[in-house]
């Protein structure tokens, strides 16, 4: 799952939502940080070890493969924001838009906590909006380009979406029955803690 889906699954936590969102850059057990912001990390962890093993995930990927490679899970994860984004009014009663900027605020207002590689990054969230533009192909197109160009065009993600029109009903409704699962065992997690 992308920033989408980990920040929505995290819930109402803004340290939880904030954990979930550096998780990626963060390696080993998680040090010095709020309690709640490692919970976040390791709620993070959760998410993409379900993810990467579930059946609807892989059957995904499979489609993608041949020509993606590796590549192959971060464009479904790409996929999978765009599915949550185009059907946020199932998933949540406030409008994405609102749920976008709020999260932003949260990022600025907590700034000086976040390390510098998400540091760097929320000038351009905030500017283009990622969140809010995952809901639209031209949206998903334009993320899946930007991250081929970090791969320096190696690993060809930037014509990913020519199989997400492809496949995209099977897609969304993969994702569907997939983010019902994924949001029962996310809160059962949470509610360990």
């Amino acid at each position: 799952m992308n920033f989408l889906a980990h920040i929505y699954l995290s819930g109402n936590n803004d340290f939880i939502k904030i954990g979930n969102f550096i998780a990626d850059g963060i390696h080993g057990h998680p040090q010095g940080f709020h309690p709640e912001i490692i919970k976040g990390i390791i709620i993070h962890r959760e998410i993409d070890t379900f993810t990467d093993a579930h059946p609807l995930f892989r059957l995904g990927t499979k489609r993608l493969h041949a020509r993606y490679h590796h590549y192959a899970g971060v464009i479904m994860d790409i996929f999978y924001d765009h599915f949550l984004a185009k059907n946020w009014d199932t998933y949540c009663n406030i409008p994405l838009n609102v749920f976008a900027q709020d999260f932003y605020a949260l990022l600025n207002d907590q700034y000086e906590i976040l390390p510098e590689r998400n540091k760097d990054m929320v000038p351009h969230m905030t500017r283009y909006n990622w969140l809010v533009s995952y809901a639209s192909l031209e949206g998903i197109d334009r993320t899946l380009k930007q991250m081929d160009s970090r791969t320096k065009m190696r690993s060809g993600m930037g014509s990913a979406v020519d199989e997400l029109k492809q496949y995209y009903n099977e897609y969304e409704e993969e994702f569907k029955a997939f983010f019902n699962e994924i949001q029962h065992h996310i809160k059962f997690k949470l509610n360990d803690f």
